[in-house]
């Protein structure tokens, strides 16, 4: 059975008159006349009363039901694939130094293929600034270093790990071991982020207060803090993501032992109605990590 054939039906159904849909459809009266008689002929059933004014049978209203959850998929099958094209607009992502970043350029390219006309607004910022544009709205997705307060959010967990270290210059008498222990952190001038959350979870791995550090400033984003590694006057306890793009010539980092990692998060605002670009681009993140 063709589609036609029920987009077809459907008119007469709505005009209740053969010699009306078939001005509408543009097609003559005879023709549309011979179509609906091989319907009926086709589903072994009478599905017109006819008269002056066409009326439905039970198997007729029973058709024109199942025509048109069909038609309705078949249009929406049609449009999605239309959209392939027709989708445009600007999808703003923020994210500090994470691992987890480092997947963003796979899913811009990969969506950008099925979405060209879509582009991207990469944002750069700390855990609280990007937090803050994403209960305002100013960005439509969030990279976030956990833990963080995601009550606002609607969020997917992602697998790579934050493992925690320290920075220094390349030439440090530190450079050629291959962690840093509790032990010896204490005998290093540090920066340390002004991150709460994150501090607590850095004094449960110490097992001794952070205060017992000899701490020279405080950071909310390591481009803040490299200058003073650089130069040697102190040393800076970040996530490897945050440094991975560094000058290995000028800068050494080394993990923490035993190792400190967290999680962290892909997030977006809460019962948001995403459409467009957005609301296609969390559908994508959503299947690859279904």
């Amino acid at each position: 059975m063709e589609l036609r054939l029920l987009e077809y039906f459907l008119t007469v159904v709505r005009e209740e008159n053969i010699s009306r849909a078939a001005e509408v459809l543009h097609v003559t009266q005879p023709t549309l006349s011979r179509q609906m008689k091989e319907l009926e002929d086709e589903l072994h059933t009478t599905i017109f009363i006819r008269g002056k004014r066409l009326t439905l049978t039970d198997s007729g209203v029973m058709l024109r039901r199942r025509a048109e959850e069909v038609v309705s998929l078949m249009n929406k099958i049609d449009s999605e694939f239309r959209e392939q094209e027709e989708i445009s607009g600007v999808i703003s992502v923020g994210s500090g130094g994470l691992k987890a970043a480092s997947i963003l350029p796979e899913l811009i390219e990969h969506f950008r293929e099925r979405y060209p006309l879509v582009s991207f607004e990469i944002i750069t910022g700390t855990a609280d600034r990007i937090k803050e544009m994403l209960e305002h709205g100013l960005l439509d997705f969030g990279f976030l270093l956990e833990p963080v307060d995601i009550e606002k959010f609607d969020y997917l967990r992602l697998p790579t790990k934050e493992v925690w270290g320290v920075l220094f210059p390349a030439n440090h008498h530190l450079a050629s071991e291959k962690a840093i222990t509790r032990q010896q952190l204490r005998e290093l001038p540090l920066v340390v982020t002004s991150r709460t959350a994150l501090r607590g979870e850095i004094e449960e791995w110490l097992k001794y207060p952070v205060s017992e550090l000899d701490i020279v400033a405080t950071m909310n984003l390591i481009d803040n803090a490299a200058p003073l590694a650089e130069r040697g006057i102190a040393c800076v306890m970040c996530v490897e993501g945050a440094v991975d793009m560094f000058d290995p010539a000028r800068f050494a980092f080394r993990p923490l032992k035993p190792e400190l990692s967290m999680t962290s998060v892909l997030a977006w605002k809460k019962l948001s109605p995403y459409a467009g670009a957005a609301g296609k681009f969390l559908e994508y993140i959503k299947s690859i990590h279904s």
